[in-house]
């Protein structure tokens, strides 16, 4: 249990609290450190990843808390950037985002259990959705649209990378349900 990526996978859960707390602090970086700290938490889940797969480390608690302490963050995140933003052009984004991650949980859950879940494993459309989603979130979280004086527009950026993320998201539940269909509907 006690591996190099295990730990690192703990200590990505342990980062979650810190980030709430930070990013709510009464203090003018609070947003920009919030946003580093979710940053370095979205690098520790490429890294342990590797890690598990360079190092020959991989283990059922590791498969099974990793994609957990990546849905806790990154609902965390988004629960925290419609709070800061109030406004339905996050909030709807945020939502398809939310009902996807615990679709395709449930939907992976079922269809494990039915011993086909290699047909709903993690895909292109999966993966760049997670890279449109963890680069939003860090350009929403900071709320910067300058730097030292220079334009870097992370909110703007911010904004479109989530509404990418939403329709990807859409896009790889709807090919995984259609991957799942014989056995949702029992015509195996």
């Amino acid at each position: 249990m006690w591996t190099v990526p295990n730990i690192i996978t703990l200590f990505r859960v342990v980062l979650i609290p810190v980030f709430v707390i930070v990013y709510f602090l009464d203090w003018r970086w609070a947003h920009e450190a919030g946003a580093f700290i979710f940053w370095l938490a979205a690098i520790t889940d490429w890294f342990d990843g590797y890690l598990a797969r360079k190092l020959k480390q991989s283990t059922p608690f590791g498969a099974f808390l990793d994609p957990v302490a990546d849905k806790l963050i990154v609902a965390a995140a988004l629960l925290m950037i419609t709070h800061t933003y109030a406004t339905l052009w996050i909030t709807i984004p945020a939502i398809i985002l939310l009902i996807r991650e615990v679709y395709v949980s449930a939907l992976r859950e079922w269809m494990s259990s039915q011993g086909v879940r290699e047909l709903v494993q993690v895909s292109f459309i999966g993966k760049a959705k997670t890279m449109a989603q963890m680069l939003a979130l860090i350009g929403l979280l900071s709320g910067l649209e300058t730097f030292m004086g220079f334009p870097i527009f992370w909110v703007s950026l911010g904004y479109i990378l989530l509404y990418a993320a939403a329709i990807l998201s859409l896009w790889s539940m709807c090919s995984y349900t259609i991957a799942a269909s014989k056995h949702l509907t029992g015509k195996v």
